[in-house]
């Protein structure tokens, strides 16, 4: 993997966006003082930090840019810009890579990343993040669509009950951010891990990323990544698989595969997308 100057952070979805402190504080992390958008904000630097929201996926983009709004502004943010592109020329204008020049960091919210592929997908507007993400310091955060639409295979989607059997989940082309992993997201809440594994299974070279709720990873220099929010993340490698039985069966019938690498990491736990290492933290780290 290439070393870039940017930031990554995928999360799982439903972060938190509140002031409130969770009821059980000794399980989750203030949002605030800890929590996923606070470390958005914190990456992008400076005194005076300007974001702009892509609301692309969701079909309530209103309500969802004032959520985003009100959140980055308590964070410090001066600037919260809102960017609904409906369509493939909205994506290629002008006046839109002019914004995305002048901010520190862009936030996609979650909806449909089937949405997010066709709009976005290959536009001047992805074109020019990446080039911010690999060349400067800038931030690219996305949750749930979001968050799945950032690597260059993406879920579409998929069952969760039948995703043991052959051809039940959906694979498609997503943005390209970072390449060699697919992304999960709403990962512990959804029951999706047999949704992952078949991913995996059918590209081992891909690494599969399963993000929990509030909860996600920052991508450094394109290959360290490191676990932020209150639940945890998984990761299957599949690369040392000794058994895999997807490309000998038919469609619908169960999936066997053996020796994959799982790992399931909690805030702070780090893990090199390079040499697929897990570089776990001391316990007083986690309660950080």
């Amino acid at each position: 993997m290439k070393q870039h100057k940017g930031y990554l952070v995928s999360i799982g979805g439903a972060e938190d966006k509140s002031e409130q402190q969770s009821e059980d504080k000794e399980n989750s992390l203030d949002f605030l003082e800890s929590g996923i958008l606070k470390n958005v904000v914190e990456l992008m630097q400076g005194k005076e930090p300007s974001i702009e929201v892509i609301t692309t996926a969701t079909a309530r983009p209103d309500e969802s840019f004032r959520n985003y709004k009100e959140a980055f502004e308590q964070l410090g943010c001066v600037h919260v810009g809102h960017l609904d592109l409906r369509d493939r020329e909205a994506a290629n204008e002008e006046a839109v890579m002019e914004r995305i020049r002048n901010c520190n960091g862009v936030m996609f919210s979650g909806g449909d990343q089937a949405r997010l592929s066709a709009v976005l997908g290959g536009s001047l507007l992805c074109r020019t993040l990446k080039q911010r993400y690999q060349q400067e310091h800038f931030v690219i955060a996305g949750t749930s669509a979001g968050a799945a639409a950032m690597s260059a295979a993406m879920m579409n989607g998929g069952s969760t009950e039948k995703a043991n059997l052959k051809g039940e989940i959906d694979l498609s082309i997503g943005f390209g951010f970072i390449s060699d992993v697919i992304i999960d997201t709403h990962f512990d809440a959804r029951g999706r891990f047999a949704r992952l594994v078949q991913a995996v299974a059918a590209q081992p070279g891909l690494l599969g990323i399963g993000l929990g709720e509030d909860t996600g990873v920052v991508v450094e220099k394109g290959s360290m990544l490191r676990a932020i929010g209150s639940s945890s993340v998984t990761i299957i490698d599949g690369t040392k698989a000794q058994y895999n039985n997807i490309a000998d069966i038919k469609p619908g019938a169960p999936i066997s595969i053996g020796m994959l690498g799982v790992y399931q990491l909690a805030h702070s736990d780090c893990f090199d997308l390079v040499n697929r290492t897990f570089i776990p933290v001391g316990f007083a780290a986690h309660q950080n």
